[in-house]
């Protein structure tokens, strides 16, 4: 019988797939081999796996919109509010404000003024043929109103506003030069309209101009020129006929109004540069008076210590530093600025008349500063504006700030550092109420002071007493759309609540927010995809959403064109038909929407003032705060000795000086 006998050794036969996966070849027994289809080869297993990925995140996303879909049927939908009046406006509303019985709108060629009651056009200004960007209202009373308004180009427009007209009064940054010609950037009028602030910028350089308003004198003169306002109320319906190279070509009556008088002018901090004193004698007997510490200008610092600190420090972080130049010019730079009242924090010279509702002084903070300078407004008029100007308060912060607010009393101030930290003042008391973080890594985009639910006075009646004070509220709206509530109370601890979270679609972000002070509590959100609703930050719930019809659709709803009524409490809102809006000649509708036509007050129920304590009932942390104010109160006289004190330091200073160069001996030739 033959034997088959193998003439080469047994070998394991290579496999057919070279670049299988370790997973495969590990699981690989545990396949059924009784199964009818084979393993696939490679590059199909490979593509099955990334289809199979993409079927798992889809399936995650579907989820995630279900319990979403969930979450909002089991939320509290909100009542929907309809514009109880609309009016057409002629050409592209741009801006709005309301002053008294008025309403005034910017349109992309001047201006126009409507009535409240019947929302007809009383007056139109078109003199100049330019875009109105901003106006900003505010009513004098005797049928008078300021009026500032921002064109295209930059240019300020004072006006005055009596008896249905419009009178020009002056251009406030109008120059010869057109290349010296400066922007305006933003306008802050003052709470009863005794000033302006107007802040500028050049080419290279900003700058902040304070004006003061003669209101009285303008309504003076304006009484006593009847016939010449009716004589402008014809002219200025005319204007719209005038050549664009005289502006107040219309205006020919005969009628001057005062001017407004440059009060101040404010620039950007200088930077610190290097130190030319020897001692610290030398930097004491520069300084003139005690107001310019917080500066850091008088420093012993030597530019060569500087060079080589910034040598180290790029050396050691290298890698982190992504630029490579740095520029030397002088850039443009924003400010953020508040008139603020007579306080403890602000206090003025001796000798100066004070009067309790007229602003003192304003607070300004330039955008990547630390220092908070406040400026009095009590200086005596001059020819020439002193344009180095320096504070007479600084108030140091650990990091740059980025916004501030004051709140509507003007007894509260709230400053918001870079590295999210937030402080509210009490300028009355002048001591911090709240020092809060938000411990989220996120940028402060604004902050705003809302109304409490219960306001007492901020006066003590009688000794022994003490108001109770409501809990200051603040609204910090982030970069990122989140909002955070911040509660203050004095004889608490502050507190920090998260209104709503950062949205997962980005048509949800807010584009703005606008506290309503008529309710507590209440504050207006408006949404990128055109949303307009009213939240309730005790319950963090959106009760009210105010709806226009379906043929309109909110103008600009990343920046929309609104104002809020603070003396009849309600919203105007623009909005353009759907299928007008890319046309350059459509116009404009503005709806209304009357918050006394809607059940708000039982949305937000405001508590009764809470009765005034007695020291004997007053918790220990309370009867410190009295003791500290009536404290602050009996050491008013200590700023008029200051002055004194430091005389007495420089010549000291002097002595210690000469004493030294004594002890050197002359010197030698």
């Amino acid at each position: 019988m033959a034997v088959y006998i193998r003439k080469h050794p047994l070998e394991i036969p290579l496999p057919s797939e070279k670049d299988w996966l370790k997973d495969d070849e590990e699981d690989f027994f545990l396949q059924d081999p009784e199964r009818e289809r084979d393993a696939l080869p490679q590059p199909i297993r490979m593509v099955t796996k990334l289809v199979m990925l993409v079927f798992d995140d889809a399936m995650e996303i579907a989820e995630r919109r279900e319990r979403l879909r969930e979450a909002e049927k089991l939320k509290v939908k909100p009542t929907e509010c309809f514009a109880t009046a609309e009016f057409q406006v002629t050409g592209t509303a741009t801006c709005l404000a309301v002053s008294g019985k008025y309403i005034f709108v910017g349109l992309s060629l001047g201006l126009a003024a409507f009535k409240v009651s019947d929302y007809t056009e009383v007056c139109a200004w078109d003199a100049v043929k330019t875009e109105i960007c901003a106006i900003h209202a505010l009513d004098l009373g005797n049928e008078g109103h300021i009026l500032f308004a921002v064109d295209e180009m930059g240019l300020v427009c004072l006006f005055c506003f009596h008896k249905e007209c419009f009178l020009l009064i002056k251009i406030l940054n109008e120059v010869e030069d057109i290349s010296k010609r400066s922007t305006c950037v933003e306008v802050v009028l003052s709470p009863r309209g005794d000033y302006a602030g107007i802040l500028l910028q050049g080419n290279t350089k900003a700058w902040l101009e304070i004006y003061r308003l003669p209101k009285d004198s303008w309504l003076k003169e304006m009484e006593e020129s009847p016939g010449a306002a009716l004589g402008l109320t014809s002219g200025e319906r005319r204007s719209s006929q005038a050549s664009a190279e005289s502006p107040v070509a219309a205006n020919e009556v005969d009628i001057k109004l005062s001017l407004p008088v440059l009060l101040l002018i404010v620039k950007p901090p200088k930077p610190i540069t290097g130190s030319s004193f020897k001692n610290p004698l030398d930097a004491l007997k520069k300084v003139d008076d005690d107001s310019m510490l917080g500066l850091g200008y008088n420093h012993l610092i030597k530019d060569s210590q500087w060079e080589q600190q910034e040598a180290i420090f790029c050396s050691m972080y290298r890698e982190y530093l992504k630029v490579e130049g740095k520029s030397r010019e002088e850039m443009p730079r924003h400010a953020t600025f508040h008139f603020l009242l007579p306080s403890q924090i602000l206090q003025v010279r001796p000798g100066m008349k004070v009067q309790p509702d007229v602003p003192a002084g304003i607070s300004v903070h330039w955008d990547g500063s630390h220092n908070l300078c406040f400026y009095l407004l009590n200086h005596p008029l001059k020819e020439k504006v002193d344009s180095d100007l320096n504070p007479d308060v600084v108030w140091p912060c650990a990091a740059p700030i980025v916004c501030s607010a004051v709140s509507s009393c003007s007894r509260y101030l709230a400053l918001a550092c870079e590295d999210t930290a937030i402080t509210i003042w009490d300028m009355q008391l002048g001591y911090p109420l709240s020092v809060t973080t938000i411990l989220e890594e996120c940028l402060i985009r604004s902050i705003h002071f809302l109304r409490s639910s219960a306001v007492a006075s901020d006066e003590t009646p009688c000794a022994g007493t003490d108001p109770a004070c409501p809990i200051v509220q603040l609204l910090v709206l982030c970069t990122d759309s989140a909002l955070y509530l911040v509660k203050a109370p004095r004889s608490e601890k502050s507190s920090i609540t998260l209104l709503a979270n950062r949205p997962q679609d980005s048509n949800l972000a807010v584009s703005a927010v606008m506290p309503v002070l008529a309710f507590p509590s209440a504050v207006l959100v408006f949404s990128w995809d055109g949303k307009v609703s009213l939240m309730n930050t005790d319950t963090s719930q959106i009760v009210y959403c105010f709806i226009i019809p379906p043929s309109h659709s909110v103008a600009s709803p990343w920046q929309p064109v609104f104002t809020v009524d603070s003396v009849n409490w309600c919203l105007l809102l623009r909005g353009d038909k759907q299928q007008q809006a890319d046309a350059l000649d459509s116009c404009s509708t503005i709806f209304l929407f009357d918050f006394n036509s809607y059940p708000l007050k039982e949305a937000f129920p405001q508590e009764p003032d809470l009765p005034l304590k007695s020291s004997q009932n007053l918790t220990w942390f309370e009867r410190c705060n009295i003791f500290l104010s009536d404290r602050q109160q009996s050491l008013l006289g200590l700023r008029e000795q200051l002055p004194e004190f430091w005389g007495r330091l420089q010549a000291q200073a002097a002595a210690m000086d000469e004493e030294r160069q004594k002890k050197k001996g002359p010197k030698k030739p």
